[in-house]
């Protein structure tokens, strides 16, 4: 069994284009309509309540067109949406969530029986850190753990506004917000926004060699291939895959930021 129907990918805005390029790069086969809602980003700032009626609109949308799944690359989404979403509609609804596991999971270490106690930052927006969501996610490793929460809502603008390549500016940003800390003791930043993938390299730069930077991309769109072999929903062997790139932004600058985006 196979399906060539598309798979469904939404973002608040341009960040979850770095989740379509994990698609494109790990399923290959695939066809993917990547929906942004530039027109109303950031979400992270808004209430649960607007999100979860955009995110009804996007998805209601897809449905209309015929897609087999639907991920939706935003944390703040997930966090105000998707159960709602998974109880309204009966195909897969993959979300996501800041990979804390992952960050806090590297302080087992096979050679000793004790787990070293992780220092993690989890950069997000204002939204996915206040929500229940995360706090249950939390809950799970603050206790062996250190784990500081950082809102970063002007990430989401820099790309946005499509100043990405402009480093004196994100450099400057970063330091805003991750002065505070002594690096020199992270262990891990957790990138808990997709916009926020698309600085791992100025991440780098900012933070000493030993810290990891940890993003949940990759683990998605693992999560998404499971789901989809197992209902038999995976494109045929040999197809042609490609992405449709669309926007609530009808601008040019919107829609070629998003291309520049996608093949950077």
């Amino acid at each position: 069994m196979s399906s060539s129907a598309p798979i469904g990918v939404f973002d608040s805005g341009l960040g979850g284009i770095s989740v379509v390029r994990q698609i494109v790069k790990d399923m290959p086969n695939e066809q993917v309509l990547y929906f942004g809602d530039s027109a109303h980003a950031p979400y992270g700032t808004k209430s649960p309540e607007q999100v979860r009626a955009l995110s009804f609109a996007i998805v209601e949308h897809f449905v209309r067109q015929g897609v087999k799944a639907v991920v939706i690359a935003c944390n703040t989404a997930t966090s105000a949406a998707v159960n709602e979403l998974r109880e309204h509609y009966d195909i897969p609804i993959i979300g996501m969530e800041p990979a804390l596991k992952v960050a806090c999971d590297r302080g087992d270490v096979p050679s000793d029986p004790h787990h070293i106690p992780q220092r993690v930052i989890v950069a997000a927006t204002p939204l996915t850190l206040r929500e229940r969501k995360f706090a249950k996610l939390m809950e799970r490793f603050d206790s062996d753990n250190e784990i500081y929460k950082e809102p970063c809502p002007d990430l989401v603008e820099i790309v946005e506004s499509g100043r990405l390549g402009d480093r004196d500016l994100v450099m400057s940003t970063l330091h805003g917000y991750f002065d505070q800390y002594d690096l020199n003791r992270i262990d891990s930043v957790v990138l808990g926004c997709t916009h926020f993938v698309f600085y791992r390299e100025y991440f780098r730069a900012l933070l000493p060699e030993r810290a990891a930077i940890i993003d949940g991309n990759e683990g998605t769109v693992r999560h998404l291939g499971v789901v989809l072999e197992s209902l038999g929903k995976l494109a045929p062997e040999g197809a042609h895959g490609g992405v449709a790139l669309a926007n609530s932004d009808p601008s040019e600058r919107i829609a070629a930021l998003s291309r520049d985006l996608l093949n950077r």
